[in-house]
């Protein structure tokens, strides 16, 4: 396949310096246009760079701005957002094949990766050596480290252990221009100049490109493990359960919370009999105060009306959390969904499924909602289609979000809103929120932020369209 005339030279110029790993087969340019947030560009890329070295990146970056040619710097295409998907005229540069990990010190509990190093791989790795990386998304078993950062991805472990931006002490990026910038350090202390580190995690690659990340380790929690799972008449009570747990003084390694909807779907995926039930609230204990919290929460849960059980058997815990984790496949088998992803603050969480109950009501629309309860995060899910195939099978159709979806969705974000909330806790911005970002910024603080990105990004070529 070759671009039109005027892509022709870049084209030339990429497979000059560049050879094989740029690819404009269709499989190639139709993969990069969409994720698993069903989000598909509107047109093919010029090319797929499948980089594995950190001068292939820099050489696609100069090569870029020498032609004025938007670039997409995209991992493994897992993200909910539409933040890495690459459309009409555009250089999708993966670094999904710069898959090393290139340090780990025991001593110093950091480990030295590229991006493209998957998160469940580097744990498995990290876990012969007794040590850990925290964030753990949902989709850890196909995420990089890359995407990660990007996204400043939370996941079900977070309320305790904190989300990624508290595990990443530096980063190595590639400027637009294709210059190599390092930023932060290997101390856990540092507070020289600005803390370009922390700007960079969440900036959905609109300020440069990661191609090295320092991690910050913890050791292995030891001790017992401890879960509850804890069913409640309604959504409402189970969120104030959730609060007053933590309230309480207790520290959940996990709490998640599924609303009876939810329930419903993941009992029809998985065959089992979940109806019936308000809610369910599972908590996860751990460490050398596992017991001891947990039998302080299943007071609070036993006061709020809750019926409970506990189990130390590891095996027990992870049957369980399996039922969780298999709320997504359980939408996706019913249809295309529009995944939602917005916080409040942990008092707030009862009135936060409340107003999806009124929206609910109000639109004639079923809302499944699951919740980190631990932090407030909730995922609520509008069906909007039937089933796919998968991303990949959107490539010739793009997902149509019916008006009535967009209009319960925005009542939803203008409540998370009002109670003080934020519209994406985890999964970032992208193509998907954009037209609210304002809203929650403010008109000051939103010019800066655009300033900002002029600051790294004066020609406006990385990720152009998404977030701003």
């Amino acid at each position: 396949m070759e671009a039109a005339d005027g892509h022709g030279a870049v084209l030339r110029a990429l497979r000059s310096e560049l050879g094989a790993i740029v690819r404009t087969d269709a499989e190639a340019l139709d993969g990069a246009r969409v994720d698993k947030s069903g989000r598909r560009a509107p047109g093919r890329p010029l090319a797929v760079v499948e980089a594995t070295t950190v001068e292939q990146v820099q050489a696609t970056m100069r090569i870029a701005t020498e032609h004025r040619i938007p670039v997409v710097p995209r991992g493994a295409g897992t993200g909910l957002a539409g933040a890495a998907i690459g459309g009409e005229g555009e250089i999708v540069l993966s670094t999904r094949r710069m898959d090393r990990i290139l340090e780990i010190s025991v001593d110093d509990e950091i480990a030295v990766v590229e991006p493209g190093v998957l998160n469940g791989e580097l744990d498995a790795v990290l876990a012969e050596r007794g040590l850990w990386w925290p964030p753990d998304p949902a989709s850890k078993a196909i995420s990089t480290i890359g995407g990660n950062i990007a996204t400043n991805a939370g996941g079900l472990l977070c309320a305790k252990y904190g989300v990624t931006r508290e595990a990443v002490l530096g980063l190595t990026v590639v400027l637009a221009d294709g210059r190599l910038l390092r930023l932060g350090r290997r101390t856990i202390k540092g507070v020289t100049g600005y803390d370009l580190t922390a700007l960079l995690i969440g900036s959905e690659g609109t300020l440069g490109v990661i191609v090295e990340a320092t991690l910050r380790l913890r050791p292995l929690p030891s001790g017992t493990v401890a879960t509850i799972s804890a069913s409640f008449a309604s959504v409402e009570l189970a969120a104030r359960a959730a609060a007053a747990i933590v309230s309480s003084g207790v520290r959940p390694a996990v709490m998640e919370l599924l609303d009876a909807h939810a329930l419903e779907a993941i009992g029809e995926h998985l065959g089992l009999d979940l109806g019936g039930r308000g809610a369910q609230l599972l908590v996860q204990t751990d460490g050398a105060a596992a017991e001891s919290e947990a039998d302080a929460a299943v007071s609070v849960i036993a006061e709020l009306g809750g019926d409970s059980e506990l189990s130390n058997d590891p095996d027990e815990g992870e049957r369980l959390f399996a039922i969780r984790r298999a709320f997504h496949p359980a939408m996706e088998a019913r249809g295309t969904v529009l995944i939602e992803d917005v916080a409040v603050p942990r008092s707030a969480l009862a009135a936060m499924f409340d107003a999806i109950a009124r929206i609910e009501s109000k639109y004639g629309i079923s809302i499944p909602t699951v919740a980190h309860a631990g932090d407030g995060n909730l995922h609520p899910n509008f069906i909007i289609g039937p089933p796919t195939a998968g991303p990949r099978a959107l490539a010739d159709e793009p997902v149509v979000v019916p008006d009535h979806i967009w209009a319960a969705a925005d009542e939803l974000f203008v409540e998370c809103l009002r109670l003080g909330g934020t519209l994406t806790g985890e999964h970032g911005v992208g193509v998907l929120k954009k037209r609210w970002l304002r809203a929650e910024l403010g008109d000051d603080s939103y010019a800066l932020q655009r300033q900002l990105k002029s600051v790294f990004d004066p020609l406006g070529l990385l990720n152009p369209g998404k977030v701003f």
